[in-house]
């Protein structure tokens, strides 16, 4: 059962003393979705599975949603679909903690927010376009050249441009 003031935030319980292989799904299905004060996505969507294991409890989760991102050419904002999919263990103990430091708390309440904000914001390109074609903006007047044509030649890009200089 998930809690609706904050829906990231599981009760494993049951599971801790479940025989080994108990399995539990859980889904979600968001509009919109708020990570911390940062990152709010729309359309946020996964499974959350969770595997009894005797070390602990297996995550495997898949999720989906879209972010408005900036372009980095063109200055507009666009949406960005984001996908991310990860395994994590949860340990009882100390002794079987991974490299991701996970433990499963005495409560047995786990929450998966810091976790899928971290592996949502990897997916995050690191210049955002909003299309592959793009023309940015006009160097010259600062016009969307994806709306409209200004006039002005685009200088080129050539390393050698600075060249032509000496031959006047």
């Amino acid at each position: 059962m998930t809690n609706l003031r904050r829906p990231l935030r599981l009760n494993v319980g049951f599971l801790i003393k479940s025989p080994i292989g108990t399995r539990r799904d859980f889904n979600f299905d968001y509009e919109k979705m708020r990570f911390e004060e940062d990152l709010t996505v729309v359309n946020f969507t996964g499974t959350a599975c969770f595997d009894r294991t005797q070390q602990g409890l297996l995550l495997q989760g898949k999720f989906g949603a879209a972010a408005d991102l900036e372009c980095v050419r063109c200055l507009e904002t666009f949406s960005q679909p984001l996908n991310w999919s990860f395994s994590d263990l949860y340990a009882f103990d100390k002794r079987n903690i991974t490299d991701s430091g996970l433990l499963v708390p005495e409560d047995a309440q786990i929450d998966l927010e810091p976790l899928l904000r971290e592996y949502a914001l990897l997916e995050f390109p690191i210049s955002p376009v909003c299309k592959p074609d793009c023309k940015g903006l006009c160097p010259v007047c600062g016009e969307n050249l994806n709306q409209t044509t200004c006039g002005h030649r685009p200088e080129p890009d050539s390393p050698f441009a600075a060249l032509k200089d000496l031959l006047k």
